[in-house]
């Protein structure tokens, strides 16, 4: 009956009683019975320490439960204590703290273990007053850099002075860039390093991200063989698998002691058959070779419409074919530094792709533009026809990527390769229903 009352009841209770007591003790006393009296006077001193002990354990429990949770404390039960009734809101603010926090740390565990698995170095650094404090460093970066897990800037800046200087030269700042770094007392190696500056909750942070270039390169070269590895061994399956398979019948075919007509017949077909598979292979391998050794550019100056013109005009006969409207809108010509025979093909290959997007247009057309911005000169081929779906846009300049029954899938690879020989770059647009390829040439 008496755990579901509250302290202050508890108390009133005690004190109705310790006043009881005493009222009781002096009547018995003055009727005489000294003893009873003393008697009843000693059970009430008893009363009086027993709420002194009460309230002080009272109050001591409070305080305890406030300092654990000012000290994110949580390894403590107060299950025990719930007689307190009055601190039931208490305690439930504690458990509730608790769980946050052990929610806290397990979140914390999780992300640390993605940082440290990461092969990406990664240090959080944490201003506290002026100075910087290092708040995280992952395994990568302390194993690739051997330094240890110090939480002094000074300490790190002992170890990695050429990336320490530059972050503070920046002030701490957002910044991009790449340095040297000598790793393990080995070769230095080029890292890319990326700097971010946050405020949370009044404190002021800044992350540093470093990653090997080298190994960047690696990897998107590993991709780049995959990829390729692919589509060479997709060809030549689709070459092979049907050559061996007519070879063998042509071989069961020989075998016969003697050959009909039909089977003449049927010889006849395997043998072309044979030969136009063995013909798309060679075209493909010489298609590959034509990649793979591309010539260095032989560069002369030519005005850029010239060289405009002369890629026209010969594609005039296939505009005329398809009714397509070539609108030239260059309104100035300029001296270009290029190889004039590699960067026709790179229009001719650019002009093709535009007849094939505009083979289900009713109204054809083709117009070229040119700009100039900060010493670039960028000639954008732009049609009007059905354009390139978005989900293969990111392999249009893939090798050997077509769309097409016909095509060999190295135009746009080809024609990229060339631009970027001449130290510019070949670029894709689709908007407002139009299809652009912008060329982008550095003027030298």
């Amino acid at each position: 009956m008496f755990k579901s009352l509250k302290i202050y009841q508890l108390l009133f209770i005690r004190l109705i009683i310790i006043l009881s007591g005493s009222g009781i003790s002096i009547f018995l006393f003055q009727k005489g019975l000294v003893f009873t009296a003393i008697f009843g006077l000693l059970i009430i001193f008893l009363l009086v320490v027993e709420m002194y002990f009460y309230v002080k354990n009272a109050f001591l429990l409070y305080d305890r439960t406030i300092t654990s949770i000012l000290q994110n404390d949580f390894t403590s039960d107060f299950s025990k204590h719930k007689s307190y009734q009055n601190y039931s809101n208490l305690f439930k603010l504690y458990e509730t703290l608790k769980n946050k926090e052990n929610e806290q740390v397990s979140k914390d565990i999780i992300y640390r273990s993605i940082l440290n698995n990461i092969e990406t170095g990664i240090i959080i650094l944490q201003k506290e007053g002026n100075d910087w404090n290092i708040f995280l460093m992952n395994d990568y970066f302390s194993k690739h850099f051997d330094v240890p897990k110090v939480t002094k800037w000074n300490y790190l800046k002992s170890h990695l002075p050429s990336l320490c200087e530059i972050i503070e030269e920046q002030s701490f700042q957002e910044i991009k860039t790449s340095l040297e770094i000598r790793v393990n007392q080995q070769d230095t190696q080029t890292f890319v390093m990326q700097t971010s500056r946050s405020e949370i909750y009044n404190r002021d942070y800044c992350i540093v991200l470093l990653e090997s270039i080298q190994n960047v390169i690696e990897k998107k070269e590993k991709e780049a063989w995959v990829n390729l590895m692919k589509v060479i061994s997709h060809e030549l399956l689709n070459s092979i698998t049907p050559i061996r398979s007519l070879s063998q019948n042509l071989q069961d075919l020989v075998q016969q002691e003697t050959i009909s007509a039909e089977d003449l017949d049927d010889m006849k077909s395997s043998v072309a058959t044979m030969l136009r598979r063995s013909d798309h292979l060679q075209q493909f391998v010489e298609s590959y070779r034509k990649l793979a050794m591309l010539p260095s550019p032989k560069k002369e100056k030519i005005e850029l419409l010239q060289w405009i013109e002369n890629s026209l005009q010969i594609m005039a006969p296939l505009f005329k074919k398809e009714q397509i409207e070539v609108i030239n809108t260059i309104p100035f010509d300029r001296k270009l530094n290029i190889d004039p025979q590699q960067m026709e093909q790179v229009l001719i290959n650019l002009l093709t792709n535009c007849i094939y997007s505009l083979k289900e247009t009713q109204k054809k057309q083709i117009i070229i533009s040119a700009e100039v911005k900060e010493k670039r000169t960028f000639i954008m081929i732009t049609d009007n026809g059905s354009g390139i779906e978005k989900e293969i846009e990111s392999k249009i300049f893939l090798p050997f990527f077509t769309t097409r029954k016909e095509g060999a899938g190295i135009g746009l690879t080809l024609s990229k390769s060339i631009v970027e020989a001449h130290s510019g770059y070949l670029a894709y647009r689709n908007e407002e229903e139009k299809t652009s390829f912008v060329i982008c040439l550095v003027d030298s």
